[in-house]
């Protein structure tokens, strides 16, 4: 307990926490797009228990962090490029984001349009609580890598994913509303997770693209989507009270 007396564990804790919050974004979007394919009376238990197995995993992890270090190591070697477990693991996720989002997208807008006689496709529960605990299972080599790399004490990381997945627990609700009662966000979310995927990709390849160019990227199509709504939303009121006048 005596580390908790240092100020640098306060600031490393800290630090560590709000990074993996920050990492924990795209587990966000992908669990508010996974779970709302899922019934109305399914979706909280599908957050609240693939978070939860999320939890799990991380802190499983990160008890065997020297096996997490270990997987680093080169395993496979193809013309003088060197591939490790972690490599084949980001390519592999990846490449599933990228499958996933891209049928998703061609299913909304390729689609035929849902309407009252439509009975909508869900996913069943346990293959979204899957989907859900495997994407974690690579973002968690991220995260964790990234908590490595800023303090050597266990109980430091363990605190703040603990913390993190709190936070994801209470925001995925909301987060999970707004994109799902708006389809143009849902295609903002679906291809932001295409450059997620992307990015694991090319990370596995050894090539290192700093997130915050990708989180940047969203965050100015977000800021002017919700412009486009803000506006859209003022010209359907106005339209309405110019009809009231007219009547």
């Amino acid at each position: 307990m005596e580390i908790f007396l240092q100020p640098d564990t306060w600031i490393a804790l800290v630090t560590l926490t709000f990074l993996e919050i920050v990492l924990g974004i795209d587990n966000i979007i992908f669990i508010s797009l996974v779970a709302g394919r899922l019934p109305e009376d399914q979706q909280k238990k599908a957050r609240l228990g693939g978070l939860s197995l999320a939890l799990i995993t991380r802190i499983l992890l990160l008890l065997s962090i020297t096996w997490i270090i270990g997987l680093t190591e080169p395993v496979l070697s193809m013309g003088g490029f060197d591939l490790s477990w972690r490599d084949i693991i980001l390519i592999a996720g990846g490449i599933f984001l990228l499958v996933k989002s891209t049928l998703e997208i061609h299913h909304k807008v390729e689609g035929q349009e849902e309407g009252e006689h439509t009975v909508k496709k869900v996913s069943s529960f346990s293959s979204a609580i899957v989907q859900i605990v495997l994407l974690d299972l690579v973002f968690s080599f991220d995260s964790i890598l990234t908590a490595v790399g800023l303090t050597e004490e266990i109980i430091l990381m363990v605190i703040a994913v603990v913390i993190a997945i709190i936070v994801m627990m209470i925001f995925a609700k909301p987060v999970g509303e707004f994109v799902n009662n708006h389809p143009t966000i849902q295609i903002l979310a679906l291809s932001f997770l295409i450059l997620i995927g992307v990015m694991l990709i090319v990370e596995g390849a050894h090539y290192h693209v700093p997130k915050g160019y990708i989180y940047f990227a969203v965050f100015f199509s977000l800021t002017i989507e919700m412009l486009n709504m803000r506006y859209r939303k003022k010209n359907t009121a106005d339209e309405k009270a110019a009809k009231s006048r007219k009547s």
